[in-house]
């Protein structure tokens, strides 16, 4: 455009970058070069985890196939290895159902809060001596427990807001279930704490390998309580009363379907990562290889590199009794990736500049292997044991766990006080204490047995149990 000054307007006028998004930049620049590594951690927790928690589906499958002769899911893929995929895709494509008469947004935002919360506790857990997201905290394990226990206001919600008689039976009793039982896990906790004496997840599994012993050996029954506590937390046959389908259909899920009922799928399935990496720091030496201490023993450390090979060289061997090409390839591939990854952890070991790795890595290995150890165990459970009655969950937790526990804590704060105090080797004040614990939980066992005798009898037949549900 031809101005009076008979100079040339411009078209296009360049504008300065605005301060305000310069400095925005800076911040989020300055942000991740601080955090990337937790975020990077984070992104991986929340991307990863709903695919571990489909596999560990396929596997609980296919184990329970194996317990009882059968060869599980085999359509989808080679030998089912892709039905994960399949019941993840069908959950997104059903129809999404709402109740007429529900309260519609919490109904839509409970099943949200127990998967938030199981993920988020994560966040706090060290998977290894390089993997955590949170930075070592010193309350680590207590927002591991607090922030898994929000979990159960999802399905309080989810129970209430379905509107259905069967949905709130189930959230309550799921209430009444996770109370009792977290305070007979909370004092299993609280032993092992009072042996490391700290609340950092890193100094834990240190105060194992400082004392050349995991806490499991030295707090047995506390590991035993814990075990028991945490199935029911993660609602797991045999304590899986709140979804309890020959009585409630399903429970606190009745009125669910979908991809919302799958997020309470993935809740639970991620609680069970939870409770098992708590397990495996407490009382399993965390990323501690066995006799971490035991210089002679170091050639241990060559054994992560030969499971996994060993792996390889089993899906070598499966490859040449395959039915179709397509599995044939599969087994192939799978073997090829394993030698690859044996490689991965094995090369460090033997080249100097790269044993810097070999902490991280093996130590991620080792955790994970006990935390699979720790989940393999909460399914053969589900597949021997029949399901308790409500009234007998009760009385475990109120009448033997919870008193058990108590008087366990106690005898674990003698043993630190005869090793401290006394001069007694930690060893023997921990088989003494245990086994007087465990003569308490005898007695504890036989009161219940004859409790029940006399509940059974004809002349307390009409006495009303206030745990009967």
């Amino acid at each position: 455009m031809l101005l009076a000054s008979g100079k040339v307007e411009p078209r296009v006028q360049s504008f300065p970058v605005l301060p305000q998004m310069t400095s925005t930049l800076q911040a989020i620049l300055t942000l991740l070069q601080t955090w990337w590594v937790e975020i990077t951690c984070g992104v991986v927790i929340v991307a990863v985890v709903p695919l571990i928690a489909g596999y560990v589906v396929l596997v609980e499958r296919k184990l329970m196939a194996d317990m009882q002769a059968r060869l599980g899911p085999m359509r989808v893929g080679p030998h089912g290895l892709l039905q994960p995929i399949a019941d993840a895709v069908k959950l997104l494509l059903k129809e999404d159902i709402i109740p007429d008469n529900a309260d519609k947004l919490i109904f839509w935002l409970a099943p949200v809060i127990s998967m938030v919360a199981a993920m988020t506790s994560m966040g706090a857990i060290a998977f290894g001596p390089a993997f955590q997201v949170a930075r070592d905290i010193n309350v680590g394990i207590l927002f591991v427990i607090g922030v898994s226990s929000l979990g159960l206001l999802g399905i309080i919600l989810g129970g209430w807001a379905s509107n259905s008689h069967y949905s709130i039976i189930g959230a309550i009793r799921s209430t009444a279930q996770l109370v009792s039982y977290e305070t007979a896990a909370g004092f299993a906790i609280v032993s092992a704490l009072l042996l490391a004496g700290t609340l950092k997840i890193r100094a834990i599994v240190d105060a194992q390998q400082q004392s050349g012993v995991w806490f499991i050996f030295l707090a047995p029954i506390a590991f035993f309580i814990y075990l028991v506590a945490s199935i029911a937390e993660t609602n797991r046959a045999p304590f899986d009363l709140p979804e309890a389908e020959s009585e409630l259909v399903a429970g606190y899920m009745t009125e669910y379907s979908g991809f919302r009922w799958s997020l309470y799928f993935l809740g639970e399935y991620a609680n069970m990562i939870v409770v098992g990496s708590v397990a495996t720091t407490l009382f399993l030496g965390g990323w501690l290889r066995p006799f971490s201490n035991v210089h002679w023993l170091d050639w241990l450390d060559i054994l992560p590199p030969l499971i996994i090979a060993a792996v390889g060289v089993y899906c070598v061997y499966r490859a040449g009794k395959q039915p179709v090409p397509v599995q044939t390839w599969f087994m192939w591939a799978v073997a090829l990736a394993c030698f690859a990854v044996a490689a991965i952890f094995a090369v460090p070991l033997f080249v100097a500049p790269l044993k810097f790795v070999v902490p991280g890595l093996h130590g991620a290995f080792w955790f994970l292997l006990k935390v699979s150890g720790y989940i393999y165990v909460f399914m053969w459970l589900r597949f021997t044991l029949p399901r308790y009655r409500f009234d007998q969950l009760m009385h475990l937790g109120w009448y033997i766990l919870i008193p058990l526990a108590i008087v366990n804590v106690l005898a674990v704060g003698v043993a630190l006080i005869l090793e401290g105090e006394f001069g007694w080797n930690h060893w023997l004040a921990a088989a003494v204490t245990s086994l007087v614990t465990l003569g308490i939980a005898a007695f504890l066992v036989n009161l219940h047995d004859k409790r029940t005798a006399a509940a059974s009898s004809p002349a307390a037949a009409s006495v009303t149990d206030p745990y009967a549900g």
